[in-house]
């Protein structure tokens, strides 16, 4: 699939355009890129400064950090904020990691933009002076009873399916925050995704990098999205000339398998959907009891135009086969 993006013509309309995102540091980092962008490929913006305006916008996922998401309402609210913003006039778009977003929108705010998708693997975390991991089992590096840190459900279902003896604690924060408590040693391990490690040029700190079989990534996971107002018709034309074609076939796919799934933060589900040689769509959806007990993992294929319906068909068929508990609210 081509990704080849033409430059942007001219828009007129005030200036600065203000853009909201969350504090971190992945978050803003997330943000420059996306504003790097669009300057590339819209030369009228290079020579007029200041041309965006940075709004940081604290929000409930990221305040709270003692408690579970399941806890305190899901993983929408790492947006909630961010939307309120945007749809009373206060920002002009918003730069979202795809799979912190709700995948259903609150109404009049529309998923504008995605950005081309950065590696979406998981990776293990090790404290230094580790022994060396086998990349072919590399959860046999991990000592009986280890304790690893996470607060994603996800990803503790499927390790716990692999190695049940491992126990977890909750571990919440931003990147540095969890990679020091690894370094310090108050934890035997912990998993990240290594689009956010990459992206903060700490790339070096993965241990082993898992494939999509060993762990199933979180569907969108690697992906930048842009939101705005549905009636900024302006904006959108503006935002659809940078957006990633595969990434918007992988992100429709694996978004339309969340739907159909309708799980909640409590639900550990997996999705992974890339361009095969012949530029057919293949798609991976997981679905586990998050005590790894159950883990269900199953593929299909289709066309890139067909990417939602092969979300949605295989979500239905996850859920046929698993059990009713899973989706319990």
């Amino acid at each position: 699939m081509s990704t080849v993006t033409p430059p942007i013509k001219p828009h007129h309309r005030p200036l600065p355009l203000k853009v909201g995102t969350r504090g971190s540091p992945l978050a803003r980092a997330q943000t420059a890129t996306f504003l790097g962008l669009l300057e590339r490929f819209c030369p009228v913006l290079r020579d007029m400064p200041p041309v965006f305006e940075e709004h940081i916008i604290v929000t409930t996922g990221d305040a709270v950090q003692n408690r579970a998401l399941a806890e305190i309402g899901g993983k929408g609210l790492f947006a909630k904020e961010i939307h309120e913003s945007l749809a009373a006039g206060r920002i002009d778009f918003a730069v979202h990691s795809l799979k912190d977003l709700e995948t259903v929108l609150p109404p009049g705010i529309t998923l504008a933009c995605t950005l081309k998708r950065e590696d979406a693997r998981d990776v293990l975390v090790l404290p230094p002076g580790h022994a060396p991991a086998d990349p072919a089992d590399p959860f046999a590096v991990l000592k009986k009873g280890a304790r690893i840190g996470s607060a994603s459900v996800r990803r503790q279902a499927q390790l716990k399916h692999a190695r049940p003896d491992l126990e977890f604690a909750l571990l919440r924060g931003n990147v540095g925050t969890r990679l020091a408590k690894i370094e310090a040693g108050e934890l035997d391990a912990t998993l990240l995704a290594y689009a956010g490690l990459r992206r903060l040029g700490l790339g070096d700190k993965a241990s082993v990098v898992l494939s999509t079989e060993q762990m199933v990534p979180s569907a969108c996971q690697g992906i930048v999205g842009i939101t705005v107002r549905s009636d900024d018709v302006e904006l959108r034309e503006l935002l659809a000339a940078i957006e990633d074609p595969e990434a918007k076939a992988v992100a429709t796919a694996e978004r339309a398998l969340l739907g159909a799934l309708d799980g909640s933060c409590r639900t550990p589900i997996g999705g992974y959907a890339r361009l095969l040689d012949d530029d057919r769509l293949h798609l991976t959806g997981l679905v586990a009891r998050a005590d790894g007990s159950f883990l269900l993992r199953r593929s299909a294929t289709g066309s890139v135009a067909d990417a939602e319906i092969l979300g949605q068909e295989l979500g239905l068929s996850l859920k046929a086969d698993s059990p009713d508990d899973i989706f319990a609210p």
